[in-house]
This record gives structure tokens, C-alpha cells and sequence, in this order.
């Protein structure tokens, strides 16, 4: 199979100027919502993009938990690589990879840590296997093993047996403050329609973008 002749036509319609919205955050919650009613797999998914103090990226897929337009959270172990470079450099890039509908948006901005009362809030909303993850595995570190992993939960979970699962003071919530957003409609003959929603002097600048 050569990977050089894998590829296909982007037929699932145009993205013009008359239809966007003028806000970027009333763009995206129309185009979150026709994602959550086509029944993508998981269409809260989005990659984030980080940069280590040595400059190199990383990126890895989390899963969007609210937004408006303060922002887009998500929740991680406090310890975790990515915790590590945001502390360091909070300049992040977000992406929502929404393929099956020939989509992607693209969120650049700076990330900031959500307050206890926020993440006290959504940690009650975890189901319980979830909050009791959150204790047992020190997210990024070396483990021996999956029987580790397993061993460290059930141990969590007798701990926790009589009662409610508090938030660990090493788990906590991100909120992505935007400054740009690029909406992307894949089209034939590879002709992609692409928006760019830039923040100057505290007002959005749409701009089409060459693809």
C-alpha cells in the first residue's frame, strides 16, 4: 500500500463569510452542537498542544468539560507533564479534530488554573471510578506495571469505602482563555474553506485564510 495515493474528496459542503457567526464562541457551540448530533465518537475530544521550558512540544488528547466565553476547561493531575509545562509556558493550542464531518477548529491562548470551588464542582460530577482514579494514579510517572495501576485503585477504593471521595490537592482544572480560533471546512480539489477569528484590541477580526 503506498500512503502517497491514500486520500479522498472533502464533499461535506462550503463554509462562507455571510454564514459565520460574528462571535468565535457562538461559531463553535453551533458547531459543537451539529457535532454532538451526527454522533461523532467523542466529539468533546480535543488535542492540547504544550512547550517544555526546553521548548520542545507535546501534545496529547483531553476532554473539553465546559466552555463560554471566559474559556474551555479541562481537568488533569496537577503533577502531569502537561501541568509541568503550562506552569512553565502557558501559551497552548487546542484542536478539535471533527473528521467525519470533513471539520477541525483550531484555538490558540493561555492557560489558567480553575479555582478550588470550580474544580470542587466538577469533581463531584465524576462518577466515582473516575474520582477514585484520580487518586490512584500519579498521572505521567514510571509505573512497574498495569497490575500496579490496578493494585493502587483497589486500594483506593477500600480507603474511600465509607464515604465520599475527596478532590486530591494534587488534581485540579484548566481554563483556556482564547485569542484566536481558525474554523476549517475541508473541499474539493483540496480548495479548504478556513476563517480566522483574531483578537485585537479586545474585538474579533474575522479573516479567510488561503488554504
Amino acid at each position: 500500500m503506498s500512503l502517497e495515493d491514500t486520500r479522498r474528496e472533502y464533499q461535506h459542503g462550503r463554509l462562507a463569510r455571510e454564514s459565520l457567526q460574528d462571535s468565535p464562541f457562538e461559531q463553535f457551540n453551533l458547531w459543537m452542537e451539529q457535532a454532538i448530533h451526527s454522533e461523532l465518537s467523542d466529539p468533546t475530544a480535543m488535542c492540547l498542544a504544550t512547550v517544555d521550558d526546553e521548548g520542545k512540544p507535546w501534545q496529547r488528547t483531553v476532554l473539553l468539560k465546559g466552555f463560554d466565553e471566559q474559556g474551555f476547561l479541562f481537568y488533569t493531575n496537577l503533577g502531569s507533564r502537561k501541568a509541568h509545562d503550562m506552569a512553565g509556558n502557558p501559551n497552548v493550542c487546542l484542536i478539535f479534530p471533527w473528521l467525519d464531518l470533513d471539520r477541525q477548529v483550531i484555538i490558540g491562548g493561555r492557560a489558567e488554573r480553575l479555582s478550588k470551588t470550580e474544580v470542587l464542582k466538577y469533581f463531584l460530577k465524576r462518577p466515582r471510578g473516575s474520582q477514585l482514579a484520580a487518586w490512584a494514579s500519579k498521572q505521567s510517572s514510571r509505573i512497574t506495571s498495569r497490575q500496579a495501576l490496578e493494585t493502587q485503585f483497589m486500594q483506593m477504593k477500600e480507603k474511600f469505602a465509607a464515604g465520599e471521595v475527596p478532590v486530591p490537592d494534587f488534581w485540579g482544572g484548566y481554563r483556556v482563555v482564547p485569542r484566536e480560533f481558525e474554523f476549517w471546512q475541508g473541499g474539493e480539489n483540496r480548495l479548504h474553506d478556513r476563517f480566522q477569528y483574531l483578537l485585537e484590541q479586545g474585538a474579533w477580526n474575522i479573516s479567510r485564510l488561503a488554504p
